[in-house]
């Protein structure tokens, strides 16, 4: 959750993270439709090269919001790394569940 920006106080460098953050998530999944609705090669490629740069930046504001405890979360089991892991595979093979 964000902190509010009360008082006319201007955005602290949290916040400005956050929206960054928030920025880039829109851009990879703007990128990711794109590319799952264009069939033009070149399109493809340039939009691929979008996705790429703004999985990058995400993932770059994640570290530095997690590294300073504004970004909390929790850690997976690894049971819950494998009931993820068969859910995709039955998902991934929709087919295979009905053999």
């Amino acid at each position: 959750m964000m902190p509010n920006n009360m008082d006319g106080r201007g955005l602290t460098d949290r916040e400005i993270l956050q929206l960054c953050l928030e920025l880039e998530k829109g851009r990879c999944r703007s990128a990711a439709n794109v590319l799952m609705e264009t069939s033009h090669k070149d399109l493809r490629d340039i939009y691929e090269g979008c996705f790429a740069n703004a999985k990058d930046s995400q993932y770059d504001l994640y570290e530095i919001l997690h590294s300073k405890g504004w970004y909390i979360q929790s850690q997976a089991t690894n049971e819950d790394v494998a009931r993820v892991r068969e859910e995709m595979r039955n998902n991934l093979h929709p087919d295979d569940q009905f053999m």
